[in-house]
């Protein structure tokens, strides 16, 4: 073999080695859709408290992402924003045993756009024959949709809104429908709506059966268990919990 060829194929391994090196401390990080303007502010400093690793977000509804990680796609950290999500990874034997916590807490609110002229008071004004279209988080698969839905029916108005509902696949495409003015009214949470202030305006507090909580767990069987778990006791440190407040976030 030619020296020239020798030194080649070395260099061509030695190139190999270490983008293997750099990925191998990657953490990923799937989280509610709700998550995405906190978590994002967090990752930078949990990156400097724990140098050589980096967190890669993947946001979307917490029962698509329960979905992804049961098919085997990668993650190493689950967040979800609801006990049902969670308890479904559970039950599935997708959580590394003893790490679930809850870390933050939310609040359901019922959003129009901003330029709203129909004055709605309520979520009773809903039933109202000039309010045509309300986005909901879909109640089969997004949380704040199951949250939406059991609080409608315990003030007996799911059956006037359910005919009016566009579903929407996750919390930021209800804000999103809420925000262009493609319908009259939606569900969010509290968090969704504060980023959007210029958008949208909040009607009410809509109070829920059940407490809105986000829990957190390890993915079992994750190569990054450590980093995993820092991650989860990261969450829970002072500073992180005024950051989620900024935010919007209380605690659970």
């Amino acid at each position: 073999m030619k020296p020239t060829s020798r030194r080649h194929r070395l260099c061509g391994a030695l190139l190999v080695l270490l983008s293997l090196g750099a990925s191998a401390a990657d953490l990923t990080v799937s989280a509610a859709a709700s998550l995405t303007n906190a978590f994002k502010a967090l990752g930078p400093t949990f990156e400097t408290q724990n140098p050589g690793t980096t967190v890669v977000f993947n946001f979307g509804a917490s029962d698509a992402l329960l979905a992804q990680i049961a098919k085997g796609a990668p993650a190493d950290v689950f967040a979800s924003a609801d006990q049902e999500a969670m308890d479904r990874a559970d039950a599935q034997k997708l959580l590394a045993t003893g790490t679930r916590r809850n870390f933050v807490g939310n609040s359901l609110v019922l959003i129009v756009p901003s330029d709203s002229t129909l004055g709605l008071k309520a979520a009773a004004d809903l039933a109202r024959p000039e309010v045509k279209r309300v986005a909901v988080g879909n109640p089969s698969s997004v949380p704040v949709g199951r949250y939406t839905k059991d609080s409608l029916e315990a003030a007996k108005l799911w059956a006037a809104v359910e005919p009016k509902a566009i579903m929407a696949q996750s919390v930021r495409q209800a804000l999103d429908y809420v925000a262009r003015g493609e319908v009259d009214a939606g569900f969010v949470y509290s968090t969704d709506a504060a980023i959007m202030k210029d958008k949208v305006k909040v009607v009410v507090t809509v109070p829920t059966e059940t407490p809105i909580t986000y829990p957190v767990a390890a993915i079992g069987g994750s190569p990054y268990g450590d980093g995993a778990r820092k991650f989860i006791e990261f969450l829970g440190t002072p500073a992180a919990q005024v950051v989620l407040a900024r935010y919007g976030f209380c605690k659970p």
